[in-house]
């Protein structure tokens, strides 16, 4: 064409291959933060694509060195991006974990082929090759990550039993005898395994049983979203299939607190008394730090079930959960490393606010025996006052401060693990001798 000025390739490729991801992390960031994780994926994959495909058309129209190949990375990552969009839960998550990675691998040598035939710049070298890296390492990460989770599965089976309840089955640990049961609520992402000390040690004093709500650890998945009312009415549904009569003892740590409160809402007859360990507050976001802190976290929670399916949790969790017993520590992180524990994380998170409005359902459990167990080590401004507010729950109740403890070492750390068996003893006691906290 008279008139026409090509270019060489190396601002193009630069250009398309690193402005592709970066667009690509401030859209799952900023207007999708927060996101699922189909959609999270979807639209990573959509920007990758669209970088290839502005790489072939670009270098085709104004380049002096055509790069119509990328067209086929292009296509294979458009596609993936909107069958991800379109296509979410179990049949798509076993596609990305099974099938995925060895595309990819493919597509790396398919790109590297062709790149050394038709692209002759220093940005083979310095950008494109790099990126090659990357593919390569990620698709690496995935078989990875898909193998040991097999093995996993393997290797840690439930303890306990599973019972049925309303379409799925959930994990319960029961160990001990007497009563009342104690029943303990996990936190904020955890599973029942973290309970390790503090059920081996109570459960020589009476009952003790631990769960993992759907989708999380040996759980199964139920069809409806697990809000705090729905993880409510599943345990109550879960004692009572078990044969595990009540009242009970509930002991809530972290956000099992808030869920412990909704349980005695809806079911006050099945309460005997209540331990509440370093809980979480229903009223939260009064905290002068909080709301910043929700809002970053439930943007960057939502890209941890991608980045666990690459292998990055086996790396991040490697040296958690170290003051806990080897057993249990071993089942945790098993769980910890996988997008589907990930996803829980994710999809708890989301729900925050609105399990704290469930629970402000509850404002008294009247005169039954309430401990309340406080970590002082490490606390947000304003957190100690709202412990304090907690013991309005009930006429018969106890706060301990534990200056040295911390938010997670009232389970994983045995000394200060202690201390809230101790807690739980002192309920069983009051229950036992209808007796008010504290009495000989």
């Amino acid at each position: 064409m008279r008139g026409a000025r090509f270019v060489g390739p190396g601002p193009m490729v630069a250009t398309c291959l690193i402005a592709a991801p970066i667009i690509g992390l401030l859209l799952v960031l900023i207007p999708f933060g927060g996101a699922p994780e189909h959609v999270i994926n979807g639209v990573f994959f959509l920007a990758l694509g669209s970088g290839w495909g502005s790489l072939a058309v670009l270098t085709a129209r104004y380049g002096s060195q055509p790069q119509r190949w990328a067209l086929a990375p292009a296509l294979i990552l458009l596609g993936a991006g909107v069958a991800s969009v379109s296509w979410p839960g179990s049949v798509g998550n076993v596609v990305v974990a099974w099938i995925w990675p060895p595309i990819l691998l493919g597509l790396v040598v398919f790109i590297g082929r062709e790149a050394h035939r038709h692209l002759r710049s220093r940005s083979r070298r310095w950008v494109l090759y790099p990126v090659l890296s990357l593919l390569t390492l990620a698709a690496a990460g995935g078989t990875y990550e898909t193998i040991a989770e097999t093995l996993d599965a393997v290797a840690h089976p439930a303890p306990g039993r599973m019972v049925a309840v309303d379409g799925h089955r959930l994990h319960l640990n029961c160990r001990g005898t007497g009563r009342p049961t104690v029943v303990l609520i996990s936190g904020f992402g955890e599973v029942s395994s973290a309970w390790s000390w503090i059920a081996g040690d109570v459960s020589r004093d009476t009952r003790v049983c631990s769960y993992d709500p759907a989708g999380r650890a040996w759980s199964e998945s139920g069809e409806e979203s697990q809000n705090a009312s729905a993880r409510a009415r599943d345990l109550h549904d879960l004692l009572r299939q078990a044969g595990e009569t009540g009242p009970h003892v509930l002991v809530g740590h972290s956000f099992g607190g808030l869920y412990a409160r909704i349980f005695a809402a809806r079911y006050p007859e099945d309460v005997a008394g209540m331990v509440l360990l370093d809980a979480t507050h229903p009223d939260m976001f009064r905290l002068p730090s909080y709301p910043g802190i929700y809002e970053v976290y439930r943007r960057i929670s939502a890209l941890f079930p991608s980045l666990a399916r690459l292998g990055v949790g086996r790396l991040a969790y490697a040296s958690s959960r170290s003051g806990l017993p080897p057993q249990p520590r071993d089942e945790i992180l098993a769980f910890l490393s996988t997008a589907r524990l990930a996803r829980d994380q994710r999809d708890e998170w989301a729900q925050g606010p609105a399990a704290m409005s469930q629970a402000r359902s509850l404002t008294t459990i009247g005169d039954k025996p309430l401990v309340i167990v406080t970590a002082a080590r490490g606390a947000q401004d304003g957190w100690l006052p709202l412990q304090q507010q907690l013991t309005e729950l009930s006429t018969n109740v106890v706060q301990r401060l534990l200056s040295d403890a911390e938010h997670s070492g009232l389970l994983e750390n045995q000394r200060q693990a202690a201390e809230s068996s101790r807690a739980i003893r002192d309920v069983i006691n009051a229950v036992r001798r209808s007796t008010p906290l504290g009495a000989e």
